[in-house]
């Protein structure tokens, strides 16, 4: 099966099993999804892998809570969850990668970089 990018605007109970482990926390609801507040996740074989918050704001869109699995990391995921990020929302040219929920690491810096990200106190900025 594929790995495909969704954006998920109702869960199953599946969805909710899968997001409970990206997020132990459990910080996705549904009740705050719309039109401006969105989550995208990756999918491969009915399970999510990753996930990501997407604030949109005119020309900026801010990425929250980006989180891979710890199992599927390293293998692309992450790069190919926020590529179609932004592929889907065309009418945004600022992006802003937020520290916030995301584990501070030099990986993370890198996986940043390497898509272009720059960095900025409280996150990374592209555009």
């Amino acid at each position: 099966m594929k790995l495909t990018i969704i954006r998920l605007e109702t869960f199953s109970d599946q969805d909710h099993i899968c997001l409970g482990k990206i997020w132990p926390a459990g910080t996705a609801t549904e009740r705050a999804l719309d039109d401006a507040h969105r989550l995208y996740a990756a999918r491969f074989n009915e399970r999510l892998l990753a996930a990501v918050k997407v604030t949109l704001n005119g020309a900026h869109g801010q990425l929250d809570d980006l989180c891979v699995r710890e199992v599927t990391r390293r293998r692309g995921v992450g790069q190919y969850l926020v590529e179609e990020v932004m592929r889907d929302n065309p009418q945004v040219n600022r992006w802003t990668l937020s520290k916030s929920g995301v584990e501070e690491s030099l990986e993370m810096a890198a996986f940043a970089k390497a898509l272009g990200f720059k960095s900025q106190t409280d996150g990374w900025v592209r555009g």
